[in-house]
């Protein structure tokens, strides 16, 4: 039986909580433009936002075909970002094995395929995105080593030690940090490498922003404070070898993003967090030692 075949009474062993049902159910029913549209430019199907300055010249030229030279650039943004991902994994070969926790619609899982030649899986407590992605890496003819599996990240059931790399999306806002980084202490080999991106908040300022708060209200999720990342990291021998301040990168494709008959109405909570300092966008590249 395929993936994508997976029966779905197999839910209440993945699902093992009614917040987790629930981010489950907003994922499963998701179908928002600013994800698709973007996707469909290459059949590369992103669920994260972008990096770089965008080309002003989008913005120029005739009104009729503006909002696709938005979505192009948008989606080359948000391609960028996961090359920036990909770059901090470090030495990947052709036999070593990796794990997309929280993988969405698979486009970054099939970017590391396409880069290293090696095997991917992919996990997703969404059984929509789960069939979606494993589908593309079919289309794609590479389903023999890049698979998507309905599995929760807290608890994959892959071997121990079986991981070269893992990097988490913009996921790690659905789940528990110490619970999260114990799975993937176990699945790393001795010095394989971890890779967040992640939005955060900033205790240095105290309780979270009325804007962060929006964001949480958004997507169903709750942002970690930044601190609560290097905590459970050390408690869990994952040792930071690099951490970058994505968020002057990142304001960019928001500023876009805003302009877009694609957003969604949360970019006034982004902008406003970012510009703020209450929330940073964060890339942590942790050893297992």
């Amino acid at each position: 039986m395929s993936i994508t075949e997976m029966p779905s009474n197999t839910a209440h062993r993945v699902l093992r909580t009614a917040y987790q049902k629930s981010v489950a159910a907003y994922w499963n029913a998701e179908k928002n433009p600013v994800n698709l549209r973007l996707g469909e430019v290459d059949d590369l199907y992103h669920h994260h936002y972008g990096l770089g300055e965008y080309d002003p010249s989008v913005l120029e030229g005739p009104a009729g075909t503006r909002e696709q030279r938005m979505i192009e650039e948008m989606h080359r943004l948000e391609t960028s970002q996961a090359d920036v991902l990909l770059d901090h994994l470090g030495e990947i070969e052709p036999g070593d094995r990796l794990l997309d926790a929280g993988s969405g619609r698979g486009g970054t899982s099939i970017m590391a395929n396409a880069r290293f030649g090696c095997h991917v899986d992919g996990v997703s407590i969404s059984e929509q995105q789960v069939g979606f992605a494993g589908d593309q890496a079919a289309r794609r003819g590479v389903d023999d080593r890049v698979r998507f599996h309905f599995k929760n990240m807290l608890d994959t059931g892959f071997d121990t030690g079986s991981r070269r790399g893992i990097w988490t999306n913009e996921t790690t806002m659905y789940v528990d940090l110490f619970e999260l980084y114990g799975e993937f202490a176990r699945l790393l080999e001795y010095g394989g490498r971890y890779v967040c991106i992640t939005g955060c908040s900033n205790d240095v300022q105290g309780l979270r922003s009325k804007a962060v708060s929006r964001i949480d209200e958004h997507y169903t999720c709750n942002i970690h404070p930044r601190s609560e990342y290097f905590r459970a990291l050390a408690a869990n021998g994952l040792v930071p070898i690099d951490v970058v301040d994505l968020t002057p990168a990142t304001i960019p494709y928001w500023e876009l993003r805003a302009q877009s008959e694609v957003a969604t109405g949360i970019e006034e909570a982004f902008l406003a967090a970012y510009k703020e300092g209450s929330f940073h966008y964060l890339l942590i590249a942790a050893d297992r030692i």
